[in-house]
């Protein structure tokens, strides 16, 4: 008889700086899934688009940006060393270039995108269409995976959340006013809430998790406990 608990694919949405990555990741090790941030993949999309010119002043070049898109290869290799999963455009380790305000301030507008979101949600299928897979983002359970077999949706207060995302940009050395974060942070908010193409959300069958006042290990054990009622 096969006791071995069964592959899921989780998905875990929610606010941007609600820590859903560092969650996701911690998760999956825990598990033995694999890990996918659809969110550095966005973001890559955004890098790449800024690089070559196609975002000025905050106006997207849609035609260039589309034909630009055919040949992008964006990939996750896990580090040893590091314990983490990092992000590569074409080859190009581009984890710590993705992570700045210059990106974040853009990444909501390209993500809005209808055909921008079009690709890499079916990549996104692509990758986790076995299971076993932990895969993070905004429209993971509403859009990608909605029949997925476990949902978390993460939140927390804004001003808890700039204050993360404030202190972690201080740790890679980027001196950022706090305001301009906090304003980063309502903004995309907002943007995340009201796009055309699918919009933030919670479903009705999503696990709501306010991680304002938890630590990382209690959202884990909370989250593993779910799972299991799963398996």
């Amino acid at each position: 008889m096969n006791n071995k608990p069964k592959s899921l694919i989780i998905a875990v949405d929610g606010y941007s700086s609600t820590g859903k990555s560092t969650v996701a990741k911690q998760l999956a090790a825990r598990l033995g899934y694999v890990y996918i941030d659809t969110g550095a993949m966005y973001r890559t999309v955004t890098l790449h688009a800024m690089r070559e010119g196609w975002i000025v002043n905050g106006e997207i070049d849609e035609k260039r940006l589309r034909e630009g898109l055919l040949g992008l290869n964006i990939t996750f290799r896990y580090d040893e060393g590091k314990k983490r999963y990092e992000t590569y455009l074409n080859g190009e380790y581009v984890e710590e270039q993705i992570r700045g305000m210059e990106v974040s301030g853009n990444v909501s507008a390209v993500s809005s995108i209808g055909f921008v979101r079009a690709m890499l949600v079916e990549k996104q299928r692509e990758m986790g269409r076995q299971g076993g897979v932990v895969m993070d983002g905004r429209d993971i359970g509403s859009v990608v995976f909605p029949d997925a077999e476990i949902k978390f949706f993460m939140t927390a207060a804004p001003e808890v959340r700039a204050k993360r995302r404030y202190e972690e940009l201080k740790q890679k050395g980027q001196e950022v006013p706090y305001e301009e974060v906090e304003a980063n942070v309502k903004q995309r908010d907002y943007m995340d809430e009201h796009r055309k193409e699918s919009p933030l959300k919670k479903t009705e069958d999503a696990i709501l998790i306010d991680n304002s006042n938890m630590t990382v290990e209690e959202e884990i054990d909370y989250m593993l406990e779910k799972i299991r009622e799963k398996q």
